[in-house]
């Protein structure tokens, strides 16, 4: 939740972050607090463009990891039915941010996330932001919160229990080098053909089909709510980082049975990541993701990617077992907590 001492941060993360824009309104006295270490901390809620930049340079800092771009925060942003950013401020030095949605998928809970840079914590800069980001989340009637948090991340899991914050989901990384690796042949089960969404722009609708049957079946899935086709669409294939040519269909003659796509950032140039591999149920186990796997791998070594990553959660036994058999290596995974506003 607060995720400032993951060791893949810089050291020097607070030097990276430059002063808060001189054109930002100051914080009303309402958003001012005094925590036990003695310390002022300002939260404002951002009103400019100005102000966003800034969290998301906070949350790059501080998540180099999960790095993204502006424009896949506004893809974010137009996918939400409200969202709100907040950035703290110690002393006139940016400390913090964070960023809550409610989203057409999960319409009753705030999804959060919350960041502090390293030299910062322990300061109440993490509790402030909790606590604005609660008020927000009383004012849209939602009484749940979700955060993710790096799963070797103790300090964060720690503040997230002392909140009542419980485990959800949990997700393990798996990452593929491509420095080496020879593509394996594409090799589709018999009667079935790969091509690219490029190739079958008309083959949106089929994706589909297969996408509300396969959303449902992920563990901790079951109760999201679909979107109806057309904001799918936008919000699910449409947006900065998806792209029709690195998005792969499964064909049993016309019929779409499965489907894989990359999620991809300009902020992570050599980094593809896995976004979503579905099948239809009826034509589960006959090899169709794997061969939708195959393509991707294919297609991300000939595009000049370095490596893939994804993040399976923790039950779903046969994604696990087939990126293994890809020879995707484990790494430091991430933790869903669900825990409630702050009082």
């Amino acid at each position: 939740m607060v995720a400032g001492s993951n060791p893949a941060a810089p050291t020097n993360s607070h030097a990276r972050i430059g002063p808060a824009p001189a054109s930002c309104p100051k914080p009303s006295p309402a958003a001012l607090g005094a925590y036990p270490s003695g310390v002022r901390i300002d939260v404002r809620r951002a009103a400019h463009r100005a102000d966003e930049e800034l969290s998301l340079q906070l949350f790059n800092a501080v998540w180099p990891q999960h790095a993204v771009t502006m424009a896949e925060v506004d893809s974010h942003k137009r996918a939400a039915l409200a969202h709100a950013d907040f950035v703290a401020v110690l002393a006139g030095d940016p400390a913090g941010s964070a960023f809550v949605a409610i989203l057409p998928q999960r319409p009753s809970v705030g999804s959060a996330l919350v960041t502090v840079l390293a030299d910062q914590r322990r300061r109440g800069v993490g509790s402030a932001l909790y606590r604005d980001l609660s008020r927000w989340c009383t004012a849209h009637d939602v009484e749940t919160i979700e955060a993710p948090v790096e799963a070797d991340d103790e300090e964060s899991l720690g503040f997230a229990r002392r909140r009542d914050f419980v485990e959800v989901e949990r997700y393990s990384k798996r990452v593929l080098d491509l420095g080496d690796e020879v593509p394996p042949p594409i090799a589709p089960p018999s009667g079935i053909e790969i091509v690219s969404w490029a190739e079958r722009p008309a083959a949106a609708r089929g994706i589909y089909a297969v996408a509300v049957e396969a959303y449902a079946d992920v563990p901790g899935g079951a109760d999201e709510v679909m979107e109806p086709f057309e904001d799918w669409l936008a919000h699910d294939m449409q947006g900065s980082g998806d792209r029709p040519d690195a998005t792969f269909v499964a064909l049993a003659g016309d019929e779409v049975v499965g489907y894989a796509k990359f999620s991809l950032t300009d902020a992570q140039p050599a980094v593809a990541f896995h976004d979503m591999t579905g099948v239809k149920r009826a034509w589960r186990g006959r090899g169709i993701a794997a061969a939708l796997k195959r393509a991707q791998i294919g297609w991300a070594k000939a595009n000049g990617y370095e490596r893939l990553e994804t993040g399976n959660e923790e039950r779903n036994e046969p994604i696990r077992r087939l990126n293994e058999s890809l020879g995707y290596r484990e790494g430091p995974g991430r933790v869903l907590m669900r825990g409630p506003r702050a009082s």
